[in-house]
């Protein structure tokens, strides 16, 4: 059993949104600078580009957005567009199975809550490991049935 890390822990996909933030600033400057050079464009085309620039980049930005954190009174799991935070005893079990795009939370209200910012795409080792930690954090503070789910083999 991985031992439960030191609180408070966030977990995200480093590597994932490195890819995400970086091709998003790269896109925005290239597209930015072709509108400032290109003659035949006029100052509405101009900011129209650069609009496409910024609309694309803030798509990646949210993209890259997902974490959850583990603190003492429980957990924060940020999605793309929702937070959401939980108590200790609210979570059963953390299931990361092969093929799985990222953690899934089983809960006590029988529903289950995806953990986007842990997802194995990238970085898949990081991802079980950090599955595991949070599994081992879930099993140590709350009050669930025990059997802490599945972490990826």
């Amino acid at each position: 059993m991985t031992p439960p890390p030191p609180l408070p822990v966030t977990f995200r996909p480093t590597r994932t949104r490195i890819v995400l933030l970086g091709s998003g600033a790269l896109a925005f400057t290239a597209i930015t600078v072709i509108a400032m050079v290109l003659d035949t464009l006029d100052t509405a085309e101009r900011l129209s580009f650069v609009f496409v620039a910024a609309l694309f980049l803030g798509v990646l930005a949210l993209l890259s957005r997902p974490h959850v954190t583990a603190a003492e009174d429980g957990l924060t799991v940020v999605n793309l567009t929702t937070t959401r935070h939980l108590e200790w005893a609210e979570v059963l079990r953390v299931n990361l199975r092969p093929g799985d795009p990222w953690v899934r939370l089983d809960l006590a209200d029988g529903t289950s809550l995806p953990a986007m910012g842990i997802q194995p795409g990238i970085a898949r080792d990081q991802a079980i490991a950090d599955a595991r930690a949070l599994r081992a954090l879930v099993e140590s503070h709350g009050t669930g049935d025990g059997t802490g789910g599945s972490a990826a083999r």
